[in-house]
């Protein structure tokens, strides 16, 4: 049986027109079915201008928009009636089996906590986007939900990255590392040192210790666990960085006519280069913890980032992750208590 996805037509930088067309993408390719949440007349006039056959898709009307200036819990007051709150709510009700929007992250976090609400046990829900690496791609959580954690977050975010890496993205044994400014076990505050004895405590995980920034993007780890201060902070700068090197290898090749030659003989495996390097091509982050499948699409998301968003939701949905991350934190509870 298809999936049904239901989607904020009115989240990110590029909605609607984006989003409609990569839900487009995503019925024709993937055979999910797509609920689109959001002013109806708005997403109708949408369709027609861009050409694209929304005849197919159920359409929930909702008057109210989230936008980035609005508070994170105005999605659960204020905001009730948004399209991103809808959403939520529909997901709750089981009218879908996973939602995806691009849309305030605040806000995204406060929804699938208040709204959606998060799985018996889990202290609090982390962001966890996929990000590339030299063979590869790893899971960074969390990423900005949390700004402080306890220790005992920090071993919950590396249980359930651990599930999703096996679940979702088919690795068999994921390496589980926790982000800190060296890798003797002594290194970091007494929040780091910790959260290092409890995952190394841990047996169904595979935990490979402490590890400095500079060796995540060898292929370091596929968890990479951190509060989400520091995780905001390595998440950007890795994307800049990212952009700031491709933009000055295309300038090499640029350069003069001879590069320019060079440049062509080698474009196919430079344009694959970037793709590898391109985060976009993950879609965005699972907000790990909550008790239904939803997912944070980037916020600049262009039809093909939020097909490749919409397809891990699908993924995510067929899976028994969920029950899995609950019999994993209740272990980890139970033992807290003894």
């Amino acid at each position: 049986m298809a999936k049904r996805i239901i989607v904020d037509a009115f989240g990110g930088d590029n909605a609607p027109d984006e989003i409609l067309k990569g839900c487009r993408m995503a019925a024709d390719e993937l055979g999910v079915e797509i609920i689109l949440t959001g002013r109806e007349d708005e997403i109708r006039k949408a369709a027609a201008r861009l050409e694209v056959n929304i005849s197919d898709f159920e359409i929930v009307d909702c008057p109210d928009i989230v936008t980035m200036d609005d508070e994170a819990t105005d999605v659960a007051r204020r905001l009730k009636n948004s399209s991103m709150a809808v959403g939520m709510r529909l997901l709750r009700e089981g009218k879908g089996d996973a939602f995806a929007s691009a849309g305030n992250s605040g806000a995204m976090v406060a929804g699938a906590t208040l709204l959606v609400k998060r799985i018996k046990g889990v202290k609090r829900v982390g962001f966890a986007p996929m990000l590339p690496n030299m063979n590869g791609f790893f899971m960074l959580c969390d990423s900005g939900a949390n700004v402080e954690c306890t220790p005992a977050m920090l071993e919950q975010f590396g249980l359930m990255g651990s599930v999703y890496m096996k679940k979702v993205m088919d690795i068999e044994n994921p390496r589980v590392c926790l982000l800190n400014n060296g890798t003797e076990e002594h290194k970091g505050t007494e929040v780091h040192r910790e959260a290092y004895e409890l995952l190394k405590a841990r047996k169904d995980i595979n935990f490979v210790g402490n590890m400095e920034g500079r060796d995540i993007p060898v292929d370091g780890a596929e968890v990479v666990v951190c509060d989400g201060f520091s995780g905001n902070i390595f998440l950007k700068t890795y994307e800049g960085v990212a952009m700031a090197l491709m933009d000055k290898i295309k300038g090499v090749m640029t350069m003069n006519l001879k590069n320019k030659l060079a440049a062509a003989v080698v474009y196919k495996d430079m344009k694959a280069l970037k793709k590898s390097m391109d985060y976009n091509e993950y879609g965005g982050a699972p907000i790990l913890g909550c008790a239904k499948p939803v997912f944070k699409v980037h916020g600049s998301a262009k039809a093909k980032t939020l097909k490749s968003a919409i397809a891990l939701c699908a993924k995510y949905a067929e899976t028994n992750i969920i029950e899995e991350i609950a019999a994993a934190v209740a272990v980890q509870n139970q033992e807290e208590q003894e």
